[in-house]
This record gives C-alpha cells, sequence and structure tokens, in this order.
C-alpha cells in the first residue's frame, strides 16, 4: 500500500494551497480518509478527516478554512487550504482508516509520506 501525496510549498500567508492524496494497493472507497500534520518541533496532530459517505470533521484550528473531500472515482482525496497562516507550517500527511472521525494517529492503518507546507508571514 502506498499512499503518494502532493502539493505541498512555500507560499505566503492568505494564500490558498491544496493537497492531494492518491492510495495505491488498497480500496480506497472503503478506507476512512484524513489529513494530519506535524509542524516543525512537535506531535503530529488531526487536521481533517472524511468517511466513506463524505461526512466531515476537522480541528478546530483549520475550521472555516479547510476543506477535505475525496474522488471515489479518482481514489484521491483532497484537502483544500485557504486563508493559510504561519501556524499551518508543517509537513502534512494523508492517512488511510476505518473509524471515523480518525482522530489519533494511533488510529491510522496506512501513513502517505508527507508533503511539506511552509506559510510565510
Amino acid at each position: 500500500v502506498q499512499l503518494q501525496a502532493s502539493g505541498g510549498g512555500l507560499v505566503q500567508a492568505g494564500d490558498s494551497l491544496r493537497l492531494s492524496c492518491s492510495p495505491s494497493g488498497l480500496t480506497f472507497r472503503t478506507y476512512v480518509m484524513g489529513w494530519f500534520r506535524q509542524p516543525p518541533g512537535k506531535e503530529r496532530e488531526f487536521v481533517a478527516v472524511i468517511s466513506r459517505v463524505y461526512s466531515t470533521y476537522y480541528a478546530d484550528s483549520v475550521k472555516g478554512r479547510f476543506t477535505i473531500s475525496r474522488d471515489n472515482a479518482e481514489n484521491t482525496v483532497y484537502l483544500q487550504m485557504n486563508s493559510l497562516e504561519s501556524e499551518d507550517t508543517a509537513v502534512y500527511y494523508c492517512a488511510a482508516g476505518f473509524s471515523y472521525p480518525l482522530l489519533r494517529p494511533n488510529e491510522v492503518k496506512y501513513w502517505g509520506q508527507g508533503t511539506l507546507v511552509t506559510v510565510s508571514s
């Protein structure tokens, strides 16, 4: 199983980015998909999750700014990030699991390799 995440980069505060993750080797539609992030020097934390039936849940810190979505036909999960802040700087990880909401790292069955998002103020 591989989760290939992409879309990270260096942006300025207030800009937008869209992350993508396209897992292979698993039946995408049967998994709960999520995004976590790990800021520099901090622990990995939950960002957003989308269930098999498209229910969503967000961390309070990103609610109203980030949107998670999935395209089961394309086997892809997205994270649209708007109004980025310097505090959003982190390595972002795509995650797949079975429980909803997928809030804790120990609930994740598969991890992506991470994509770096750097927001300059």
